[in-house]
């Protein structure tokens, strides 16, 4: 999720600590919703909110969730009108480095 992976447990440990045991393995494992379901919301809230540096974590992770290029790919063209283009697009750029990145 960052960019130096052991910047969360050294300077902040309770907060990687609660990243771990509460979201990843409590919230992201209940029965409600599928992890190919809590991906493509996860994105959404993302792009809407432009947070680049977590959509890249979170692209890679839905692609591994189940969601495909093409439907991440139409989530962007449905959003652009919802957040607006500037984020659509910015989000489309990470999505290619991403795709580009898994073919290498």
């Amino acid at each position: 999720m960052f960019t130096h992976a052991d910047a969360m447990p050294r300077l902040a440990p309770k907060l990687a600590e609660l990243t771990s045991q509460v979201l990843f393995d409590d919230v992201w494992r209940r029965p409600g919703l599928s992890p190919r379901e809590r991906s493509l919301a996860t994105i959404a809230a993302l792009i809407g909110q432009a947070r680049p540096h977590a959509l890249d974590f979170h692209l890679r992770r839905g692609l591994e969730n189940g969601l495909s290029a093409e439907e991440l790919g139409e989530l962007l063209t449905h959003l652009a009108f919802y957040v607006g283009w500037p984020s659509a697009t910015a989000a489309l750029e990470q999505l290619d480095a991403v795709l580009t990145s898994k073919a290498e």
